[in-house]
């Protein structure tokens, strides 16, 4: 522990990463591997590392958002590809599957009585549209996801549901698991309740006035009602509006107006480091391509695509690695994890060696975490040696992987979590704000630094990794 404080002493005064404290013996191979000494020379000269900041600015600057299922998304696939091969990638290539897509419309609301209220929303990814026309109807408040649960069946009829809650800033993003369920499935559960509509506090931890997309679920066969997310000031006001009411109806105006558009192409980019022994199962790393449109994809998750893609670069630059490392860019993860869904079907007999994902942001790395570490010590110890330098702690925590590795989950393969600083990720996320300014260039050299280290062992490591208890 006091190593690790001293490290993060250490980097935080910095005005650069200290890569150059790298030594031959912390990247030392063990036995059955075959890194090269080159990889420690790799990894210590990413203090002038710009591929990935390169790419997310690219991507942000030449595309933009990129919208699932639209020709946005698909402009973003030919850029990707057109960029992995000019960096020398080989077996680049778009793997298409098809999707049912959902666009936005127009969005207003207002409350209408008893304070006249204008409020900034956001429709929530596969909701319903209240026609051109709108909707007004009376709001009932619900504090939290577990007082809309308690209501009885059909008390609200007719009525807009008012999902609140505080979510707060944590380093490990835990604080979405508790605030999400107002947004994955609250819509659908005010509706099984009879809710013409619902509106929810923003899933974020910002107190700026924009509003949080990102998708919420129906069941089959249900037809969905229209579902925004408030900016958390406007949800504020909105409590405020409950409190001083004085046993008065609350009413709101909204107007929501997106659509389906039925199935549409959708495709996932892959690309290649390819390994001297093809017979050995690959290294997969992967991220997702698409965004929502409000933003422009910056944090999420084009940050991702150009860490995992900068961290494969610089460990080919310095020696073939023994296996392939093999590059995901899943599209439409944003509208239901299609590209995840759609390559784990098309590659199920093809193994994968260990699985990794990039898609939280672009801040600094802090823990380790993998689904070995009690079954494979000898080399969950070797990784955590070569990235204790940047400040990146140990953890008994066991990986579950990112959300585009459906694959390596359904295979039971092993997955490691290379767990980004999340402290002000959901100021960001799904938001107008996800931007490329927003990127810390320090933080994204450490955790491209991290990744090359971790993606170099693992690429040169020959035995198969054990699992189980």
């Amino acid at each position: 522990m006091r190593t690790l404080l001293i490290a993060l002493a250490a980097s935080a005064a910095l005005p650069t990463i200290a890569i150059a404290q790298t030594t031959a013996q912390t990247l030392a191979p063990t036995t059955g591997s075959a890194e090269s000494p080159a990889l420690a020379q790799a990894v210590d000269a990413l203090d002038n590392d710009t591929i990935a900041w390169d790419f997310v600015e690219g991507i942000t600057t030449e595309v933009g958002p990129r919208m699932p299922g639209t020709e946005a998304e698909a402009r973003g696939r030919d850029w990707a590809m057109t960029w992995l091969r000019a960096e020398g990638f080989a077996n680049v290539a778009n793997e298409p599957f098809m999707m049912q897509t959902w666009v936005r419309g127009e969005e207003t609301a207002r409350v209408t009585a008893p304070f006249v209220q204008p409020m900034h929303i956001a429709a929530l990814g596969n909701s319903g549209t209240t026609g051109p026309e709108g909707l007004t109807a009376e709001v009932v408040y619900f504090p939290s996801y577990a007082d809309l649960v308690a209501a009885p069946a059909g008390s609200l009829t007719g009525k807009i549901a008012f999902i609140s809650h505080d979510m707060r800033p944590t380093q490990d993003g835990s604080g979405y698991g508790f605030a999400g369920p107002a947004r994955w499935t609250g819509p659908a559960l005010a509706a099984s309740k009879g809710a013409v509509a619902t509106v929810i506090r923003s899933i974020g931890t910002d107190n700026q006035r924009v509003s949080h997309t990102g998708n919420t679920s129906f069941p089959e066969g249900t037809t969905p009602i229209p579902a925004g997310a408030l900016s958390n000031p406007d949800a504020d006001n909105l409590e405020r509006v409950f409190a001083r009411a004085e046993g008065r109806p609350v009413t709101m105006e909204l107007l929501m107006t997106p659509r389906f558009i039925g199935e549409t192409e959708s495709g996932n980019v892959v690309g290649e480091i390819t390994g001297r022994d093809a017979s050995l199962p690959p290294v997969l790393l992967a991220c997702h391509l698409d965004s929502w449109d409000n933003g422009i994809g910056a944090i999420d998750d084009g940050a991702g695509c150009g860490i995992i893609a900068a961290a494969a670069k610089h460990v080919a630059a310095h020696g073939q690695p023994l296996r392939t490392v093999r590059l995901l860019f899943a599209g439409a993860e944003e509208t239901g994890l299609w590209g995840s869904s759609a390559y784990a079907a098309a590659h199920a007999e093809a193994p994968v060696f260990v699985g990794l994902e990039s898609d939280f942001g672009a801040d600094r790395i802090w823990r380790l975490e993998t689904n070995f570490t009690a079954s494979d010590p000898d080399l969950y110890r070797r990784l955590a040696q070569a990235v204790a330098r940047f400040g990146v702690g140990p953890s008994t925590n066991v990986a579950t992987g990112g959300a585009d590795l459906n694959l390596v989950r359904e295979q039971g393969g092993p997955l490691i979590d290379l767990q980004q600083d999340g402290t002000r990720y959901f100021d960001l996320h799904h938001t107008e704000n996800d931007t490329l300014d927003k990127i810390d260039p320090v933080q994204l050299r450490q955790n491209v630094a991290v990744w090359t280290a971790v993606v170099g062992i693992l690429a040169n490591h020959g035995p198969a990794i054990t699992q189980g208890e």
